[in-house]
């Protein structure tokens, strides 16, 4: 059974308070709260000392949830992390996730300093940099691959087709199918090779809707 927070408890997770927590799970730890969402009844917490852990993790619906949660509250301050504070190493930070209802119970030891204070939290910015540059080459390497050369605009047609629910690349002018299934030109199913029977049925059905599909576009011009 899940432990109910009394409404005027969530008062007093406010942003910065320290409190000594225990989980229905049998967990006892001390932790500064980051922030609070009453309407989704969401803790982020920063672990400042763990008592008692019995490392039981909950998974459960609402995982998505808390990532798009934290994404969206804190874009803009990690944005202005970014732009406003130089590159340098700081400690790292124990964060956990917690839906309020699985305190059983927790205490008000005090208040700490702004955990969201901008002047006092680091960010490695070289290190971001490096890795938004890394994925920029790579995005446009993986788009420059997904243009086949010396082909037609019916077989690139085709090759999109594909890309959009299997792993494709080109070969020349083949398209290669999972790294099994080749597709030689004029790209009809009876041009279907290797692979298993049930990847190569999976292609020609591919094949055979794409070619009706442009033939249907065609006639409607």
């Amino acid at each position: 059974m899940e432990a109910q927070v009394q409404s005027n408890s969530v008062e007093e997770f406010v942003v910065g308070c320290i409190l000594a927590i225990k989980t229905t799970l049998g967990e006892e730890f001390q932790a500064q709260v980051i922030t609070f969402d009453p309407s989704s009844n969401l803790l982020i917490l920063h672990i400042l000392r763990i008592i008692y852990n019995l490392y039981i993790y909950i998974y459960n619906e609402y995982a998505i949830y808390f990532f798009h949660f934290i994404v969206c509250k804190f874009f803009n301050f990690y944005r202005k992390i970014q732009e406003g504070v130089k590159s340098e190493s700081g400690p790292k930070r124990n964060i956990r996730l917690l839906k309020a209802n699985y305190i059983k119970e927790f205490d008000l030891l005090g208040q700490g300093e702004d955990p969201l204070d901008v002047n006092k939290c680091f960010l490695d910015l070289n290190t971001l940099q490096a890795r938004e540059d890394s994925a920029i080459r790579q995005a446009e390497i993986d788009a420059e691959r997904r243009i086949g050369v010396g082909v037609t605009a019916e077989a690139q047609s085709i090759f999109d087709a594909l890309a959009k629910t299997l792993p494709v690349r080109w070969d020349k002018t083949n398209i290669v199918v999972m790294n099994e299934v080749h597709v030689s030109s004029p790209y009809l199913p009876e041009n279907v090779t290797g692979g298993t029977a049930a990847a190569n049925e999976r292609v020609r059905k591919v094949l055979e809707f794409e070619k009706k599909r442009l033939q249907a576009r065609g006639a409607g011009q």
